[in-house]
């Protein structure tokens, strides 16, 4: 199209929010202000039902989208060529995510699809091998900084067969599945198995009353930024209760397994 709107959109938990408008006039838009540091954003027309995606960088970036609404392309940006060389490699089976981010250690592109697709995929051991080479220059990266939170988290229960557990105090069907999730952790728990519950609440109190009313015996993680906290986009959670089945190299086994479901696969697990 040639008028109407242009959205900006900033990315979070796996959702598109609009930040800014632009006019859209003979087919042209400008958007103009600066960024700490190259983030994920997208673009969408009023008639566009996904945005497209790339990193806003201070460069005077030249930005076209196909007339389809599929495609984008940028130029005079160094981290969008990273980006959108791999957007669709990273979905080819056996990709190789440590030689990306061994031949871009200080792009923000690089890191975030280490973050984004490769998190769960590799064992712990190739995961923290491969973060390792990401540059110093990008500590400040949230993409890095919630990947390092996910290593710490995942080394915390190494070894073991685990339950991410999330939840909620304020969610009551979250409370409800509870009994069931303490009477699987009693029943498994001297057999390598444990549970860590990832909270999505935003009052500290009323989370950790709820962890002692409940009974809730493993441990529990909440950087309590409700909905918009990054784990639970990790998996795709979009509504709690939910959980994923971690193997002891963190591998997926299973997702949201809850009452009478999550002991017959527990048990089928266990041996």
């Amino acid at each position: 199209r040639t008028d109407g709107k242009v959205y900006l959109k900033s990315f979070r938990n796996k959702m598109f929010f609009d930040i800014d408008t632009a006019e859209l006039k003979e087919g042209k838009f400008t958007f103009k202000g600066e960024v700490d540091q190259p983030l994920l954003f997208g673009l969408a027309t009023e008639d566009m039902n996904y945005p497209v995606q790339f990193f806003v960088e201070n460069t005077n970036m030249d930005v076209r989208i196909s007339n389809d609404g599929e495609t984008i392309t940028v130029r005079n940006s160094p981290v969008n060529t990273i980006f959108q060389e791999n957007t669709e490699k990273v979905f080819e089976e056996g990709y190789d995510i440590d030689s990306l981010i061994t031949k871009y250690p200080a792009s923000p592109a690089a890191a975030f699809y280490l973050y984004r697709y490769f998190t769960y995929q590799l064992p712990l051991d190739e995961l923290k091998a491969t973060r390792a080479k990401i540059s110093p220059e990008l500590a400040g990266c949230p993409y890095v900084k919630a990947l390092d939170g996910i290593i710490k988290q995942l080394e915390n229960v190494k070894g073991k067969l685990k339950i991410i557990d999330f939840w909620a105090s304020w969610c009551p069907p979250c409370r409800r599945e509870n009994p069931n999730v303490v009477k699987a952790f009693n029943e498994y728990k001297d057999k390598n198995f444990t549970i860590v519950g990832i909270s999505l609440d935003k009052d500290k109190s009323k989370w950790l009353k709820a962890i002692t009313d409940d009974n809730l015996a493993w441990t529990h993680l909440s950087d309590l930024k409700y909905w918009d906290s990054e784990i639970p986009a990790l998996y795709g959670v979009r509504g709690i209760p939910a959980n994923v089945l971690l193997d002891p190299d963190g591998v997926i086994v299973a997702k949201n397994i809850t009452g009478e479901d999550l002991h017959k696969k527990l048990k089928e697990v266990i041996k």
